[in-house]
């Protein structure tokens, strides 16, 4: 299968919406390398940062469902390249 790496930053805004939010990362924890949230609290928001490895279609999937909640943003960004299995892992 085809994966990407990519990015998926998360803005909560209404920070009633963080069990959504949780659960739907639960949901997609198999496609998640890594995760860093820090909450703003000068501002009142909470900012969530995620590295994601899947295919296209299962971090769409993912940022869709994040989307679709009222009270967080989400923009994602993904490499164009995919790995057939068969990179090198060198950074």
């Amino acid at each position: 299968m085809d994966t990407r790496i990519g990015i998926v930053g998360i803005v909560v805004e209404d920070l009633s919406c963080t069990e959504q939010v949780n659960a739907v990362l639960h949901e997609y924890a198999r496609l998640i390398v890594g995760r860093m949230g820090l909450p703003h609290r000068e501002r009142g928001v909470s900012v969530i940062s995620i590295i994601v490895d899947g295919s296209n279609d299962e971090i769409s999937a993912l940022t869709g469902k994040l989307g679709r909640i009222a009270g967080a943003s989400v923009k994602s960004m993904i490499t164009k390249t995919s790995d057939k299995g068969g990179g090198s892992g060198a950074v």
